[in-house]
C-alpha cells in the first residue's frame, strides 16, 4: 500500500502554490475546488487546475508525490463538472467529500467510468478516496469501504463531523474518537487507507505532534495537513524507531530465508513468526524508507 502519511491541502486556485507543492515532499497532494473556492470562483478555479495539473502531472509522479482533487459534491452544480476536467486531466485520485453512504461512491464512480470511455482512459484508472464528515456517514463507514474497488482511502473531516455532532473541537479529541474508531477499522477491514482530519493551529507544533501520535496508535496512516511545515512533523511521527527498523529487518532476512528452505513455520529471537509480523516488518522498512534512513548502516 501507498505511504500516505501526508496529504497537503492546496486551493485549486493559486498557481504559485500549485506549481511549487512538490518541493515540500508530501505523500499526496490535495488540490480543493470545494470549500477553498468561492462560488464565484469555481469555474476559474476549475479550468486552471486542469491545465496545471496536465502540466505538471509528470513531475509530480517523478517526485513520487500522488495527486487528489477535492470535487464539490454531485448534489451541487460544479461536481459533475468537476469530475469532467479533473479526470480528464489525469488526476490519479477524487476524493469526495461529505459521503454519507455508498450510493454516494457509486453515483460518482458511475460518472468517472463514462468520462474515462469517453477521454479513451483505462478504465479503472482513476481512483477513489472519501471524506466521511458527519455521523450517518460514520455509521455507514463499512458499507462504503466496501463499495467500490477504485477505492483506495477513507478519510475523516473532522471540522463537519464534529459541526454535525452539534459540538466543538477539544485538545483531546474525544468528541471525534468514535467516528476516527469506525473510520479506521472499516479501512483496515478492507484493505485501504485511513486518512485524520487536518490539525488547524498551524502554530501549535506539541499540540500537533500530540495529535500525530494519537492517530498513528488507533492505525490512521497519517493526516490530511493545511500547512507545509506540518509535513516534516508528521513524517517524523511517523519516523520509525532505530530498534524496530533493525528488528523488522532482521525479520525479513529470517522469512526469506525460511522461505527458500521451505518452511512454513519458524522463530526469530525465541518467538513464533507469522503473517501479521511480517507484514508490520515490511510496513516499519517502508516508512524508514520514506524517512530516508540508511538501512544499510543498520542491517
Amino acid at each position: 500500500m501507498k505511504l500516505r502519511r501526508s496529504m497537503l491541502f492546496v486551493p485549486g486556485n493559486n498557481p504559485a502554490i500549485i506549481k511549487d507543492a512538490h518541493i515540500y515532499k508530501p505523500d499526496s497532494i490535495m488540490f480543493d475546488l470545494e470549500d477553498a473556492i468561492a462560488i464565484t470562483e469555481k469555474d476559474s478555479a476549475r479550468f486552471l487546475l486542469f491545465n496545471m495539473i496536465k502540466k505538471f502531472s509528470p513531475l509530480y509522479k517523478k517526485e513520487g508525490i500522488e495527486t487528489v482533487v477535492r470535487i464539490n459534491s454531485l448534489d451541487s452544480e460544479f461536481g459533475v463538472q468537476d469530475l469532467e476536467f479533473m479526470v480528464r486531466a489525469g488526476v490519479e485520485v477524487i476524493r469526495i467529500p461529505k459521503t454519507d453512504t455508498a450510493k454516494d461512491v457509486f453515483d460518482v464512480e458511475a460518472h468517472i467510468e463514462r468520462i474515462e470511455k469517453e477521454a479513451n482512459i483505462e478504465v479503472g484508472t482513476t481512483k477513489i478516496i472519501v471524506a466521511i464528515e458527519s455521523p450517518l456517514g460514520a455509521l455507514n463507514a463499512l458499507e462504503i469501504a466496501r463499495s467500490s474497488s477504485r477505492l483506495i482511502g477513507m478519510a475523516i473531516g473532522g471540522e463537519d463531523y464534529v459541526t454535525n455532532l452539534k459540538t466543538t473541537r477539544s485538545p483531546s479529541g474525544v468528541e471525534l474518537l468514535m467516528g476516527r474508531s469506525m473510520i479506521v477499522m472499516a479501512a483496515r477491514a478492507c484493505g485501504i487507507s485511513a486518512i485524520d482530519s487536518v490539525y488547524s493551529d498551524i502554530n501549535n507544533d506539541e499540540g500537533f505532534i500530540t495529535e500525530a501520535t494519537m492517530i498513528k496508535q488507533m492505525g490512521f496512516d497519517g493526516k490530511s495537513l493545511i500547512h507545509p511545515k506540518q509535513i516534516e512533523l508528521i513524517h517524523n511521527v511517523y519516523r520509525p524507531e532505530e530498534k524496530n527498523i533493525k528488528k523488522s529487518l532482521k525479520i525479513i532476512e529470517a522469512t526469506e530465508l525460511a522461505l527458500a528452505e521451505g518452511k512454513g513455520v519458524f522463530t526469530v529471537d525465541g518467538k513464533m513468526v507469522d503473517k501479521p509480523i511480517i507484514e508490520r516488518a515490511y510496513h516499519v522498512i517502508n516508512l524508514a524508507k520514506a524517512a530516508g534512513i540508511n538501512l544499510k548502516e543498520l542491517n
